[in-house]
């Protein structure tokens, strides 16, 4: 499989998300527009037609980390919609609603919306702890389970708090935790931030630095750090408080459809032995695929293989074997 050649990515304004040239609405083969669902509206880029693909990015990124994968699914005969979830890229950000069951309730009114009966989700760090909760809170909007770089949520919650290597590997979830000073390391000096820590969590193939610009320049726009990082001091202070608890029961629940597991061995902050094993909780095929010398965002440091493995899984009418 080929990956397209994207143009130069143009210098874009620091701030605002709407129209052509701005930091979100990225020029290329898809198309942009907003969907409203679960009370909010959500901005997507969609391209192709076919079984909706329904691609959720992660923490310090947004729609465009699955630039590679739209085409890549549009090609192989499906429709590709990769949105930006709630308080990031061009959505509404809201003043709450940032706990993983409120966010997955936003990603199946996605599919509902676009007028799908369902949708096989692709997941990456907080879209794949995200997809997973879709998937047991809405079971029949979600046709398979595709996720990258996370466990379930119990394995993570199990292995942050009993497993002191993951803990300090994931040591800037425990950072979040402060207020405000989070969000404001984030946008300083135009966002390097971001651009180090997707270096940092790389393996030795990084994103270009153009990437990394646009990266920086989305997390600039106005709200967009502190909204990235609500999700993750839910996940941390409800540890201990009723809702957290209800939540970790109702993931007890297992994952009835067909789950692809996709992990870098060099992954700095989600460690493989913590991904792994996450099939405990699956009750339907389960395939786990590790990406030998990639880190923590194997589909930008290795896109063809990355989208080779997965239309290769979604067109697999058997995906057991």
């Amino acid at each position: 499989m080929t990956v397209p050649e994207f143009p130069e990515v143009p210098e874009f304004p620091e701030s605002g998300t709407g129209g052509t040239g701005g930091p979100v609405r990225i020029d290329g083969p898809w198309t942009h527009r907003d969907v409203a669902a679960n009370g909010a509206r959500f901005h997507i880029a969609e391209l192709g037609d076919g079984p909706l693909v329904l691609l959720l990015h992660g923490f310090p990124q947004f729609w465009w980390t699955w630039r590679h994968q739209l085409t890549a699914l549009a090609d192989a005969g499906f429709r590709a919609v990769a949105m930006d979830l709630r308080g990031v890229g061009g959505s509404d950000r809201t003043p709450r609603g940032y706990d993983p069951a409120n966010l997955a309730l936003d990603i199946t009114g996605v599919v509902r919306s676009l007028g799908e009966p369902d949708a096989a989700l692709v997941g990456h760090d907080l879209g794949g702890y995200l997809a997973w909760t879709a998937a047991v809170m809405r079971p029949k909007l979600v046709r398979r389970l595709a996720v990258s770089a996370m466990p379930h949520p119990r394995r993570w919650r199990s292995a942050m708090l009993s497993d002191f290597a993951q803990s300090r590997a994931g040591s800037y979830i425990w950072g979040f935790q402060r207020p405000w000073i989070p969000e404001r390391r984030l946008v300083a000096d135009d966002a390097a931030l971001v651009g180090r820590l997707i270096e940092d969590w790389s393996g030795p193939r990084l994103p270009d630095e153009g990437a990394l610009g646009v990266y920086r320049r989305a997390m600039a726009i106005p709200s967009t750090a502190h909204c990235s990082i609500e999700p993750y001091r839910w996940m941390v202070r409800s540890l201990a408080r009723p809702d957290g608890f209800q939540f970790n029961r109702r993931m007890k629940r297992p994952v009835r459809v067909p789950t692809l597991h996709l992990h870098g061995s060099m992954d700095p902050v989600m460690r493989t032995r913590s991904a792994a094993g996450s099939g405990e909780y699956v009750e339907a095929p389960y395939r786990w695929r590790l990406f030998d010398g990639l880190g923590h965002f194997p589909h930008e440091e290795d896109p063809a293989a990355f989208s080779t493995e997965l239309v290769n899984w979604l067109k697999d009418p058997e995906p057991d074997r």
